[in-house]
């Protein structure tokens, strides 16, 4: 681990169908709109291996700024494949976990006014946390999680 120059993660990205409908899901969450852009070329197709391309993303941070995911929506070449509803032990299957405060009442929000499903339940671990997952307007599994007792 001498040789490691890892200096951070900057972000997490999800392709998703609609740009407005997840950066409005997220900002429910906390998140805030860092920016958008449209990225397109050859040059960033060398980069995604995708050729000529034409995406739209946006920039999602987290309160504290360390965190931030990447929102895209491809619009040339078209999503291939759709992994939205594999189960959670799927390989290679994305989930986000967000640490939060009044799971009940940001769970309820995003059921009410974007959609989202349970999809168990919300669950308590010991005295420590409560917990669970919802997808998202847009099918993306999200965990949530709010932290009962400072360790």
């Amino acid at each position: 681990m001498e040789n490691n120059k890892l200096l951070r993660m900057d972000n997490v990205g999800i392709v998703v169908e609609s740009l407005e409908d997840a950066i409005s899901f997220f900002e429910e969450i906390g998140l805030k709109l860092e920016g958008r852009a449209t990225i397109e070329g050859e040059w960033a197709g060398r980069v995604t291996g995708l050729g000529n391309q034409c995406v739209e993303i946006a920039m999602m941070a987290t309160p504290d700024g360390h965190s931030r995911i990447e929102l895209s929506r491809f619009i040339t070449p078209s999503p291939i494949s759709d992994h939205r509803s594999a189960p959670v032990n799927a390989l290679g299957y994305l989930r986000v976990m967000f640490a939060v405060e009044g799971i009940d009442d940001l769970v309820s929000r995003l059921i009410t006014k974007h959609g989202a499903q349970l999809v168990g339940e919300v669950a308590q671990y010991q005295n420590s946390y409560r917990l669970c997952y919802i997808r998202g307007n847009d099918g993306l599994l999200i965990g949530l999680a709010e932290q009962l007792a400072r360790q």
